[in-house]
C-alpha cells in the first residue's frame, strides 16, 4: 500500500481513503450471450436492487449521519455529518498517521501528520487554493462521507432478498471520491476479479443504507461501508488557535499529493 494510496485525497468535505492493488489483470474470458429473456430478467431485477439503494441514500440531505470506512484495517475513517447544519467532524487513521477535519458553514479546519512542512496544529484552509479533487463541499451529490453513489454507480448484478441487497460491482469502475476507492497498482492493472467483485448490502427498517461490504477476494482487501446514529445532534468547535495554512500544504492535497 503506497502512501499516496494511504492519503489519496479528502472529498465533498470527508476522508477519501484508497488502496492500491497489484495483481495483474489477465484476460477474462467473454461471458456467452443469455438469452434475452434472462438478460432482460437480470437487468430488471438489478434496476429494482439499485433503486432501492439509491433511496436508502436519502437520508444524507435530510438528518445527520454517522459514517464508518474500513479498509483492510489499515484506513480507517469515521465521520459525522449534518449537511442540513452544514456541521461535519471527520478523521481518517492510516499507517504513519492521522487527519482530522472539522467543518462549519464554508470554514474548513484540519490537523494532520502526514503532510510535510506544514506543522501538526490546526490550520484554516482557503477554499479557493483546494484543488477540485479535495471538494470540501456541503452541496448535494458532493456531501456524503461514505461515497455510497460512487459504489452504487459501479455495480453490475444485483438482487434483493428484503432488506438484504448482494451482487457484484465493478472495482475498477468506482470513481475517485470520499469512501472506499481501488487504484491498481505499479503496473497499472488490476486484479482478476475485480470486475465482477461480489458486494452485499443491508438496509434497515426505514430503508435506508446501513452497510456496503466487499469481501476481501481476488486480490482487493476487504473493504466496509457502514451507517449509523441518524439524526444525532453534531457539534464542531471552532479548534482555538488554528493558523492559516501555509502554503506547502495544498500542493499535497487531492489525488495528486502526498508522494
Amino acid at each position: 500500500m503506497t502512501r499516496r494510496a494511504t492519503l489519496a485525497g479528502i472529498s465533498a468535505g470527508l476522508l477519501l481513503l484508497g488502496c492500491s492493488v497489484g495483481a495483474p489483470t489477465k484476460s477474462e474470458p467473454r461471458p456467452e450471450s443469455a438469452p434475452v429473456s434472462a438478460a432482460s430478467a437480470d437487468a430488471t431485477t438489478t434496476a429494482e436492487a439499485i433503486g432501492l439503494l439509491r433511496g436508502g441514500t436519502a437520508f444524507v440531505n435530510q438528518t445527520s449521519y454517522r459514517s464508518d470506512v474500513d479498509i483492510a484495517s489499515q484506513i480507517t475513517s469515521l465521520s459525522h455529518t449534518d449537511n442540513v447544519h452544514k456541521r461535519l467532524t471527520a478523521k481518517v487513521a492510516a499507517p504513519g498517521g492521522a487527519i482530522e477535519i472539522r467543518m462549519i458553514d464554508d470554514e474548513v479546519y484540519m490537523k494532520t501528520s502526514l503532510f510535510r512542512g506544514v506543522g501538526d496544529g490546526w490550520m484554516v484552509l482557503d477554499p479557493a487554493r483546494v484543488p477540485s479533487d479535495f471538494a470540501l463541499s456541503f452541496a448535494p451529490g458532493k456531501n456524503d462521507s461514505g461515497g455510497s453513489g460512487r459504489l452504487i454507480d459501479a455495480i453490475v448484478t444485483a438482487r434483493a432478498d428484503g432488506p438484504e441487497i448482494s451482487g457484484t460491482i465493478d472495482a475498477t469502475r468506482i470513481a475517485a471520491g470520499n469512501g472506499i476507492s481501488f487504484r491498481p497498482g505499479p503496473d497499472g492493472v488490476f486484479p482478476d476479479g475485480a470486475r465482477r467483485h461480489a458486494f452485499r448490502a443491508s438496509l434497515d427498517t426505514e430503508g435506508r443504507l446501513v452497510s456496503f461490504l466487499m469481501p476481501e477476494a481476488s486480490g482487493l482487501p476487504n473493504a466496509s461501508l457502514r451507517y449509523s446514529d441518524f439524526g444525532t445532534t453534531v457539534t464542531v468547535a471552532r479548534p482555538p488557535g488554528a493558523i492559516t495554512a501555509p502554503d506547502a500544504l495544498y500542493p499535497q492535497l487531492g489525488l495528486g499529493g502526498g508522494e
